[in-house]
């Protein structure tokens, strides 16, 4: 599913958080969103989720505009932080809520849960434990996993890998690069972890003050080196 972004800036009294004149993700494309704190990463997926109002600009999803039209929310699962969460429920009435909202009966909800049975490593379901006490790793899976389980055809996770030990992280890389082939799902993954990203993007974009600074197909020659050399000398 494509998606674009026109004309659309955004700022917090006098400071630009995101300034893009023109930026479109094409269909099946799996985009590493990079740029140090503050880049204007989460404030690029709050203007495509039509959370915060740009002050000008259209953000379209399938061609959609986000800010005029529920459709788009019907192909689309985010996850950006715990707000997106109700932590009074347990993680399997989470998942149960997600299934009736997305009309996923519970065989197929089963299905769709044993596909992330590696990820969850015995720690999210059967235990009993409302969302909010669960570790900070664990509510991450569950943020994740309800991003995916109506099988949007866009997906937008931000910074996915924080509080993952290294096995769920290399674990949540291995589903997201099989989901993006078996669907044809376009995924954009907002990191500032440089190596997870570039493991499993095909197009890297680098944000810096609100603006895109590069954007190039991973297979670019140069492109590692240089965002590497990038955060190297903007650390």
């Amino acid at each position: 599913m494509e998606l674009s972004l026109e004309n659309v800036k955004k700022t917090f009294g006098e400071k630009v958080a995101l300034d893009i004149d023109n930026y479109v993700v094409h269909d099946g494309e799996i985009v590493g969103l990079v740029g140090n704190n503050g880049a204007g990463k989460t404030t690029m997926f709050r203007v495509i989720l039509d959370l915060i109002k740009p002050d000008c600009g259209i953000a379209r999803i399938g061609g959609i505009p986000t800010a005029h039209s529920e459709k788009w929310k019907e192909d689309t699962g985010a996850y950006i932080d715990t707000g997106f969460l109700i932590e009074y429920l347990t993680p399997e009435e989470y998942f149960d809520f997600i299934a009736k909202v997305n009309n996923i009966n519970s065989s197929t909800l089963q299905q769709r849960l044993k596909v992330f049975d590696h990820f969850m490593n015995g720690e999210v379901l059967g235990t009993n434990t409302l969302i909010r006490n669960l570790s900070a790793g664990n509510k991450q899976k569950v943020g994740i996993i309800g991003a995916m389980l109506h099988q949007p055809h866009l997906l937008l996770l931000d910074e996915p890998f924080n509080f993952l030990d290294p096995s769920s992280q290399h674990a949540i890389k291995y589903l997201l690069e099989g989901y993006n082939r078996e669907t044809g799902a376009t995924i954009i993954v907002s990191s500032h972890n440089l190596a997870h990203t570039l493991d499993i993007s095909t197009r890297i974009t680098l944000l810096e003050h609100g603006n895109i600074i590069k954007d190039h197909d991973k297979d670019y020659a140069n492109l590692i080196d240089e965002i590497e050399q990038y955060f190297i000398h903007n650390s």
